[in-house]
């Protein structure tokens, strides 16, 4: 799935920097999860996206780091929502559940749909980081 994502990022126009394992066989996912979340984190990258067997370990370990906010997706109603009041940069897939058509289309709703800036959303994001 993560191939074929990234093949289609490209095919639309985006850079893509890929931290992905280059094989099939089981891997410690965190370790990506932490390279895309602090690339996303430090301002080098907009957006990430991440595949793993179910989304939600892989988001759980991007979701860390400071002004990171990872979401699993399971569908585009999920996906718009995330982006348009939680501000999500950063979108998990589970290659168990999610065909790759229907990653595709979320993945377009995931990039065109924007924050409301609504102030309750606003609020409620400010909510979920940590303060120090």
């Amino acid at each position: 799935m993560k191939e074929e994502i990234r093949a289609e990022l490209e095919a639309w126009g985006h850079e893509v920097i890929d931290f992905g394992c280059e094989s099939s066989e089981s891997t410690d996912y965190p370790q990506y999860a932490h390279e895309v979340a602090e690339e996303v984190a430090s301002g080098k990258a907009e957006r990430g996206v991440l595949v793993c067997t179910t989304g939600i370990g892989i988001s759980m370990a991007a979701n860390r780091h400071k002004g990171v906010r990872a979401a699993p997706c399971r569908n585009c109603d999920m996906t718009y929502l995330t982006r348009i009041h939680n501000d999500a940069n950063v979108i998990a897939f589970g290659s168990r559940y999610t065909t790759i058509l229907d990653a595709r289309a979320m993945l377009r709703v995931f990039l065109e749909a924007q924050f409301s800036n609504e102030e309750r959303h606003a609020r409620r994001n400010d909510g979920i980081e940590i303060i120090d």
